[in-house]
């Protein structure tokens, strides 16, 4: 069945041409830039076997990958998708974060200041012991040993021995705290409630805060080099910044002609200078390849949010969402 529609965003305006096709399992999209050049993408759902909410997806290949999320749930493919696992946490709390440094060493976050690791490829699970009961949303390493998690209540965790010790630091803040994105082992960004953004220069030792952002809500942030950065809200919140953090401008998308209600942008991912995803709730994915200059909503293939992100260079992308929703992206041979 041949369905017309494609929706952009420029500079404010909605535009709107091209159709997609779709096929069993998966939805191929053609969509035209203004330089009319055609692009397409393959959007393939994958079966995860699972009813719980995926809040987080890493591919450390494009065939090895982990998915996080409620219940405890951790699920493994070694297959690219194709077929998930489950493997054991050895918690029922709900898992908001997952992140593999290598093949054996990989950390969790979660409810109640959930924080595990294995050291074994996910084998096994241990908690690691801490003085925190906020709930931690997110983990950022800028190596293999140095790593921040972020969380409720303004919680900032540091390590600097690959994940064995952690330590609080001072956010100077209350909020909670959503997402952080460290480009190296001194320069990070941290968003979360209540418009709350915080650099750091210096690994953390000093948090600063930025310009609020009125009611806005950060759930996420991410750079794409040391000055270039991207942060995504509550009702289509989009602000961007080239100086690191320090000040923030604001590329929030319109509602359209045919939208009822601004959709919440849960993450952001670039996998270049040019080329971003983001995805939210209501199935919600869009894409951009004019770094950032439009952004194109690809298709909603299930009415269910979208909270996790995560690609192993341009090739492959895997979103993940609420009842088990897992999602392959890819561009169209």
């Amino acid at each position: 069945m041949m369905v017309g529609w494609e929706e952009g965003v420029r500079r404010g305006k909605v535009w709107r041409r091209g159709s997609f096709m779709m096929i069993p399992c998966a939805v191929v999209l053609w969509f035209v830039s203004a330089s009319a050049e055609v692009h397409s993408l393959l959007v393939q759902a994958q079966k995860s076997n699972t009813g719980a909410d995926l809040m987080s997806v890493q591919f450390l290949t494009p065939q090895t990958g982990w998915a996080a999320g409620s219940g405890g749930t951790i699920l493994k493919t070694t297959d690219g998708g194709k077929t998930w696992r489950k493997v054991a946490s050895g918690t029922s709390n709900l898992l908001t974060s997952i992140f593999f440094a290598d093949q054996q060493r990989g950390w969790v976050t979660g409810a109640g200041g959930t924080l595990r690791r294995t050291v074994d490829g996910g084998q096994t699970w241990s908690q690691i012991p801490l003085d925190v009961a906020q709930p931690l949303y997110r983990l950022s390493f800028a190596s293999s040993t140095v790593g921040w998690v972020v969380g409720g209540d303004g919680t900032i965790l540091h390590t600097t021995d690959g994940g064995h010790r952690w330590v609080e630091q001072q956010s100077g803040t209350h909020a909670t705290l959503y997402a952080a994105h460290f480009v190296d082992e001194r320069h990070g960004v941290v968003v979360g409630a209540l418009g709350t953004i915080l650099t750091t220069e210096d690994g953390g030792a000093t948090w600063v805060a930025r310009e609020a952002q009125g009611a806005v809500t950060f759930f996420d942030v991410f750079f794409t080099d040391p000055s270039n950065g991207w942060a995504v809200g509550n009702a289509g919140a989009l602000f961007q910044t080239s100086d690191g953090g320090r000040e923030w401008s604001d590329h929030s998308l319109p509602c359209g002609k045919s939208c009822t209600k601004l959709v919440d942008f849960l993450q952001i991912r670039f996998t270049g200078p040019q080329v971003g995803w983001i995805v939210g709730d209501r199935g919600a994915l869009y894409r951009t390849t004019d770094a950032g200059f439009t952004w194109v909503p690809e298709t909603a293939i299930a009415p269910v949010s979208l909270f996790g992100l995560n690609f192993v260079g341009s090739e492959h992308g895997w979103a993940v969402g609420a009842k088990g929703a897992i999602v392959h992206l890819q561009p169209a041979r």
